[in-house]
């Protein structure tokens, strides 16, 4: 019965008997005392110790395996016997042979971060293949141009390929024999590398060295941004290019387009493009300008993402880029006191104010309604804020839609129509004068209000706002109806009128302080302005009566026709008995 002890070699944990345990000590102290004159003692051991733990790893064949004296024998087989040969700093001395032991070559895969460029996968690989490194890096170069395949493998196999890190390792990366003169001769090269470098060197030329180095890396990182900034340039340029040479092209059409207004037909400038300066201008002369002050400008960034994208791109010269830069100048400076000579001519506003009379009986309807002249448009709800074109006498004048009505509560007894015409000018006086040129029609016929949609005025009398503001004034129980072309210029608040306008058959009533609908559906009361059942009596005509009842949600209408006499003037009302039945009364 032997007795067990735990080591640990390199940092693992191994059972072992007493004896091998013995063994194995004296093992290590013999070696010990080969290496002690050799430099880097503590590194060779420490690579012979992890060299042996691998050893001892193979030769276990389960956790609870002991390691004995015959693992350990294999073991030093391996890895030699140090009273075999002669390990000392004599290069004089000669070493002695390797004992003769069994082994296998074989390599493992490893990164040699030491000769690799990156990560020293391609040096791992060519030590494991024995093929140059450079082959593998030709490889890896064209399969990043497949689809970047390249940059994935290379990085699956730096995470997978562990790092050689100790001379054991390394020398398994190379296939050599991890023994112990290998180890130590490996651990005395990388010393006597770093030694030489340090013996031989010439510190004043390392610090020139490094000087120059420092000042390489800084022109390389500089040369590195300087890339980048031609990159950006090179990407900034052509999009100046692209985007300045579509607002030339659009500048140029239309330019040319306003040059040649006056030859088209309908006077399409005029009638559908509005101007900054206004038209006291012609509008060719406007185009003119228009190519100046903007195509100038689009030119300069033209030429300069040319210079971008083109290294070797000749100079306009001075006397060119001076001259358009003059002439560029002289056309904002007439741009801009054109624009301030607008603003001067809309300064003031003007109006003026007539008043209509509509005499119709407290028991009428009085019925609202715009029409249009065909002669100036065939659409009634066209709308027009500005055009030109001619009358029935083929002289040009001035067309618009702009006409507005509001609904008004007034205490007098009579309704009446209040017409306001306004225009804006250059003075207080221009603006009244232009004002009353403004033409605008309208007839009363009955008890009907037949309104103009349009207003009509001189060219001479320019664009300058001209608008009808219409203020219809209805006394307090006027009841009248809207017709649907009312709905287009209605600007009355909803809370004193609502037009309602799912229906153009619905009646109004003016009350003290809302207009009410009386027949309105009751999911329209959005402004609290429908009724509840009303009977109301509307005179379309003279000779026409309508009763209309709203009875439980449904509307029920009467209508009796013939001639205009004391009988036809006479109230007529229907009324719901306590039977529910509908009785018309006189």
């Amino acid at each position: 019965m032997n007795k067990t002890v735990n080591i640990n070699i390199g940092g693992l944990v191994f059972h072992i008997d007493e004896d091998a345990f013995q063994k194995l000590t004296r093992y290590f102290e013999a070696i010990k005392r080969s290496l002690s004159n050799s430099s880097g003692q503590d590194e060779i051991m420490k690579d012979i110790e992890m060299r042996v733990a691998e050893l001892l790893t193979e030769k276990q064949k389960s956790d609870k395996h002991v390691i004995n004296n015959k693992d350990v024998d294999e073991v030093i087989v391996i890895m030699g016997q140090p009273e075999d040969y002669r390990i000392d700093d004599d290069s004089d001395d000669k070493a002695a042979p390797e004992p003769f032991y069994p082994y296998t070559k074989s390599k493992k895969l490893y990164r040699d971060k030491d000769r690799g460029t990156i990560a020293g996968v391609c040096t791992g690989l060519g030590h494991y293949f024995g093929i140059d490194a450079v082959w593998f890096k030709i490889l890896f170069l064209i399969l990043l141009f497949g689809f970047g395949t390249g940059v994935l493998a290379y990085l699956i196999l730096w995470v997978a390929m562990p790092k050689a890190v100790t001379t054991s390792e390394k020398l398994e990366m190379t296939g050599e024999p991890v023994t112990i003169s290998n180890i130590e001769k490996k651990v005395r090269e990388e010393f006597e590398s770093v030694s030489n470098k340090f013996k031989n060197a010439d510190y004043d030329k390392m610090g020139n060295e490094a000087k120059a180095g420092a000042t390489k890396v800084a022109d390389g990182i500089g040369e590195i941004f300087m890339s980048i900034f031609k990159v950006f340039a090179k990407i900034l340029g052509a999009i100046i290019v692209v985007f300045s040479s579509f607002a030339l092209l659009g500048i140029c059409f239309a330019s040319i387009f306003m040059i040649f207004s006056s030859s088209m037909p309908d006077n399409y400038i005029l009638n559908h493009v509005s101007t900054p300066i206004g038209l006291e201008t012609p509008i060719w002369a406007q185009g003119v300008l228009f190519l100046l002050a903007f195509g100038i400008p689009a030119f300069f960034f033209l030429i300069l993402g040319l210079k971008l994208l083109v290294t070797n791109l000749k100079s306009l010269g001075n006397i060119v880029k001076f001259s358009l830069l003059g002439i560029w100048i002289i056309a904002v400076g007439i741009l801009i006191s054109l624009g301030i000579n607008e603003a001067t001519q809309i300064a003031y506003d003007g109006k003026t104010v007539n008043k209509e009379t509509i005499n119709i009986a407290p028991t009428d309807t009085l019925y609202i309604k715009f029409k249009n002249n065909d002669f100036y448009s065939k659409d009634i709800y066209h709308n027009t804020d500005f055009r030109l074109t001619q009358d029935e006498k083929n002289k040009e004048i001035i067309y618009s839609n702009n006409v507005t009505i509001q609904i008004m509560k007034t205490d007098e007894t009579t309704p009446y129509l209040q017409i306001e015409r306004l225009a804006v000018g250059k003075s207080a006086v221009e603006a009244r004068n232009r004002a009353e040129k403004i033409k605008y029609g309208y007839k009363i016929e009955g008890n009907k209000l037949i309104l103009d949609n349009y207003l009509l005025t001189d060219v001479a009398n320019k664009f300058r706002g001209q608008e009808v503001e219409l203020f219809l004034y209805l006394p307090k129980g006027t009841i009248f109806k809207a017709d649907e072309t009312v709905q287009n210029y209605d600007t009355t608040e909803n809370d004193f009128f609502n037009l309602h306008f799912s229906s153009s058959d619905y009646i109004y009533k003016v009350e003290e302080s809302q207009v009410k609908c009386l027949n309105c559906p009751a999911d329209e009361n959005e402004y609290g302005d429908v009724e509840g059942e009303e009977v109301n009596i509307t005179s379309e005509n003279d000779s026409t009566n309508v009763v209309t009842v709203k009875v439980n949600g449904k509307i029920v209408t009467e209508t009796k026709t013939g001639k205009k006499d004391s009988d036809n003037n006479k109230k007529t009302t229907l009324t719901v008995d306590e039977n529910g039945i509908i009785v018309k009364t006189k």
